[in-house]
C-alpha cells in the first residue's frame, strides 16, 4: 500500500497546502499519515452518506447531510445539523464524534480544499478502466498510457484556445457576479476592506487578503459577488483578486507535458522477483457503503439469494442446477 503514496510524493511533493480525499479506508489513512507527514488527509464526502445510508437506514436525510457538507458559514451549518439532530441524533453525532466535522464539511476545514469534496475524479477513472481491468499488467498500463496521452493532448488543445482569463468553468461562474454585483451598496471601511450592503445576505471585503465575511472568497479562493462589488469601488481588476490555478496560464501549464509510450519490453530492466502464488485479483476492493450486484447460490439447492447453513429447501440437491430466469 505504500509504494503508490511514495511514487505519488516523488512527483507531487509533500506541503501543507496538499489535501488527499479518501474513503477513509484504513490503509490508505495509514500510508498517506506516514508518507505525508505536512499533508492533509480528508473523507470523501459521498462515502460518509454511503455509511450514513448503511449504518442508519435514512435516506432522507440526504438533503439536510448535504446542504451542511456544501454551505461555507459556520453559522448555516449548525443550523442544518439542528435539523439532522432532532430527527435523528445517532446521525448527528455519527458525523460530530465519529467522523469528525472537519474531515467533510467545508465551512470547518481549515486547510486548501477550494470545490472539492468527493472522490468521483477517481470513481470516474475506475469506470474508465472497468472492462479492461483484468487485462494483464502491462496490456492494462498501454490502455492507461493511451488513454492518458489523449486527454492531455485534447486539454492541452483546449487550453490553448481559451480566450478569457481564466479557465471556461470558473469564468462562467464569475461572469454573472457582474451583474449580481450592480446596485449593492458599497462603503470603505480602510484603504483594503469595503462593507457591502444588498441582496440576500451583505459582507464585509477584505481585498489585500482575499477574504469575505460570507466565506466563498475565503474558501474558493474565487471572488464572490461581495468580492466584486468591492473591487468595482475600489478600481481593482476583478481578475487580480482570482486564484492564479483558475487562470489560462495555469491551465496550459498543467497540461504542457507529453506523456509518450513506454519504450519496447526489450528495453526493460525487470528484477527478478517471485511470482506470487495464485490467481491475479481481477477486481478492485469495493468502497466503503459500495455495493455489488452479486448474488449468493446456495450449495444445497443451487438457489441464488442464500447460503446453505440457511437454506429451507426439504427436497435436497438440484446437482448444482441454477434457476432457469437467473443468468450464470
Amino acid at each position: 500500500m505504500n509504494l503508490v503514496p511514495t511514487q505519488l510524493k516523488e512527483v507531487i511533493g509533500d506541503t501543507d497546502e496538499l489535501t488527499l480525499i479518501s474513503d477513509r479506508a484504513t490503509s490508505i489513512k495509514k500510508a498517506i499519515s506516514t508518507i505525508f507527514e505536512k499533508a492533509h488527509h480528508r473523507a470523501c464526502a459521498w462515502h460518509v452518506a454511503q455509511n450514513i445510508r448503511n449504518k442508519f437506514k435514512c435516506a432522507n436525510i440526504m438533503g439536510s447531510y448535504w446542504s451542511t457538507v456544501n454551505t461555507y458559514r459556520c453559522e448555516d451549518f449548525f443550523g442544518y445539523m439542528i435539523e439532522i439532530s432532532n430527527r435523528y441524533p445517532r446521525v448527528a453525532e455519527y458525523l460530530e464524534n465519529d467522523v469528525g466535522f472537519e474531515m467533510w464539511s467545508r465551512c470547518h476545514y481549515p486547510g486548501l480544499r477550494y470545490n472539492i469534496t468527493t472522490t468521483n475524479m477517481v470513481e470516474s477513472l475506475n469506470s474508465m478502466l472497468v472492462n479492461v481491468r483484468d487485462f494483464p499488467y502491462v496490456a492494462l498500463l498501454d490502455v492507461i498510457q493511451e488513454k492518458m496521452s489523449k486527454w492531455w493532448n485534447d486539454r492541452r488543445i483546449v487550453a490553448m484556445a481559451i480566450t478569457t482569463p481564466l479557465t471556461p468553468s470558473r469564468e462562467s461562474e464569475l461572469r454573472p457576479r457582474f451583474a449580481q454585483s450592480n446596485g449593492r451598496h458599497t462603503s470603505q471601511l480602510n484603504p483594503v476592506t469595503y462593507h457591502v450592503k444588498g441582496g440576500e445576505l451583505e459582507g464585509v471585503v477584505d481585498i489585500f487578503n482575499k477574504m469575505c465575511t460570507c466565506k466563498e472568497f475565503d474558501i474558493d479562493k474565487l471572488p464572490c459577488v461581495h468580492a466584486v462589488a468591492a473591487a468595482h469601488h475600489a478600481q481593482v481588476s476583478v481578475y487580480s483578486l482570482v486564484s492564479p490555478y483558475y487562470t489560462k496560464e495555469y491551465y496550459v501549464f498543467a497540461y504542457g507535458e507529453t506523456i509518450y509510450p513506454v519504450e519496447s519490453q526489450s528495453q526493460w530492466d525487470v528484477p527478478n522477483e517471485d511470482k506470487k502464488r495464485g490467481r491475479p485479483k481481477t477486481s478492485r476492493f469495493p468502497s466503503i457503503g459500495e455495493f455489488r450486484n452479486q448474488k449468493n447460490r446456495c450449495g444445497k439447492c443451487g438457489a441464488y439469494g442464500h447460503y446453505k447453513k440457511k437454506c429451507n429447501s426439504q427436497t435436497g440437491s438440484t446437482e448444482g442446477n441454477p434457476p432457469t430466469d437467473v443468468p450464470v
